[in-house]
């Protein structure tokens, strides 16, 4: 508490008063990158100009999506949730939330019709597998296969999503 008081230019009393604990703290600061990642694709989808972006479009966005600065951020705190019980009491609903989030703009952004029986689940496969490679790219730089992959996978959604289920 004491270094994020002295970097945001506040007292540690005035800290506090935001944030009575480390984890009000953390999971403040998660929820304010999670809120930044969505603002950025409605962004991104937004400067289309009404055009539907192509599957391939949607896939490469996530994919930097769930390999960002703030992506990484996040992760580190599923970690420390993994095994602090009152830190995974801040954080599970709040990365219920952002999850839902995702499945809506991605849902949107592909003009799927979740109506279709598969649709949703395929969709949700689309968002588990950008999530484990932006989990692949902690350790080192894994954008030349990530690509390849995505690629490839916005080839299979693009059948998934086109034929009737």
């Amino acid at each position: 508490m004491t270094v994020v008081a002295e970097r945001a230019g506040v007292s540690r009393g005035a800290a506090q008063h935001h944030f009575r604990t480390r984890e009000e703290l953390v999971t403040a600061a998660v929820e304010y990158g999670s809120d930044v990642r969505m603002a950025r694709m409605r962004e991104h989808l937004d400067e289309l100009a009404g055009r539907r972006p192509s599957t391939l479009d949607v896939v490469l966005l996530l994919g930097e999506m769930y390999t960002s600065p703030l992506f990484r951020a996040a992760l580190q705190l599923w970690v420390a949730a993994a095994s602090d019980e009152q830190l995974r009491a801040q954080v599970a609903p709040l990365e219920a939330r952002v999850g839902r989030e995702a499945h809506r703009l991605t849902v949107e952004a592909l003009g799927a019709d979740e109506s279709v029986p598969g649709v949703r689940e395929t969709v949700q496969a689309t968002l588990d597998l950008v999530r484990g490679l932006g989990l692949a790219d902690l350790l080192t730089d894994d954008s030349a296969r990530r690509t390849r992959l995505l690629r490839q996978w916005a080839a299979t959604l693009d059948l998934a999503l086109a034929s009737p289920q």
